[in-house]
């Protein structure tokens, strides 16, 4: 089950289906993510600077790490998986990384897509994946698990995923173009709304697909980034905002 937490006065959500390890979401109120200015040579502005910045040192604290290890990559929607290592900041078009490393911290960043966030707590392994359309048309999700059970030997039933909060079924609509690509998956649901509407909920599809593999224990998030864009932020509701909440994993 989902519920709100606080780190230093601000608003996080996590569940209890992973105890063991620091696994949450963030939400407007600590912003570590502008789309403007992550891996891009602009300058930041000062203001935004000061918040992101202060509300990373207030996550890093909180997971008890340096600032330096809380590593994020270059999402581009694409099927790429990478593992965090240390020393490393450069992962470029990257849209799942795995964790090993308890000294180390991963996030990626959202505001419609789905997080997807995955605890092994016999093996205290993990790992987060951005899955939007595409990356869910190309089960970026089910790539993750799989390298988890076949390179570092998880068993899917031991295997917690958290789907976080993203666009509901009832707010993402979708062109025919997408609507095809998703139904060249068996076992995606478009869900038709009228006529020529297509709607998709993204949330139902990456869990119907993590099931497909044996994984049992997952909790889907309720909160829609559309309908509760007081707590998260909406790619489509706000008119393109580069801002994001992330999804943050530190192993036990």
């Amino acid at each position: 089950m989902f519920y709100f937490d606080e780190i230093d006065g601000k608003k996080i959500l996590k569940s209890d289906l992973i105890k063991k390890a620091n696994a949450f979401f963030t939400t407007r109120e600590i912003c570590i993510c502008d789309k403007n200015y992550t891996n891009t040579p602009q300058p930041i502005p000062q203001d935004k600077e000061n918040i992101i910045d202060s509300n990373k040192k207030i996550i890093a604290k909180y997971l008890e790490i340096e600032q330096k290890n809380l590593i994020f990559p270059t999402q581009t929607h694409s099927a790429n998986v990478d593992i965090a290592v240390k020393n490393k900041s450069d992962y470029p078009e990257t849209d799942g990384l795995i964790l090993t490393d308890n000294n180390l911290a991963i996030f990626l960043n959202f505001a419609d897509c789905t997080p997807l966030i995955f605890y092994d707590e016999k093996q205290n392994i993990g790992a987060v994946s951005h899955a939007g359309w595409r990356g869910t048309a190309q089960k970026i999700g089910v790539i993750t698990a799989r390298k988890l059970i076949n390179e570092f030997g998880s068993n899917p039933k031991d295997i917690c995923v958290l789907i976080g909060p993203a666009i509901c079924g009832n707010c993402y609509e979708v062109g025919i173009d997408v609507y095809n690509q998703i139904m060249n998956n068996p076992h995606h649901s478009p869900l038709p709304k009228g006529e020529g509407e297509l709607y998709i909920d993204l949330k139902e599809i990456n869990k119907k697909q993590l099931t497909q593999i044996g994984i049992e224990k997952i909790d889907t998030c309720p909160y829609c980034t559309c309908c509760d864009n007081e707590y998260f932020y909406s790619y489509r509701k706000e008119n393109g905002t580069t801002l994001r909440h992330s999804a943050v994993l530190k192993l036990k």
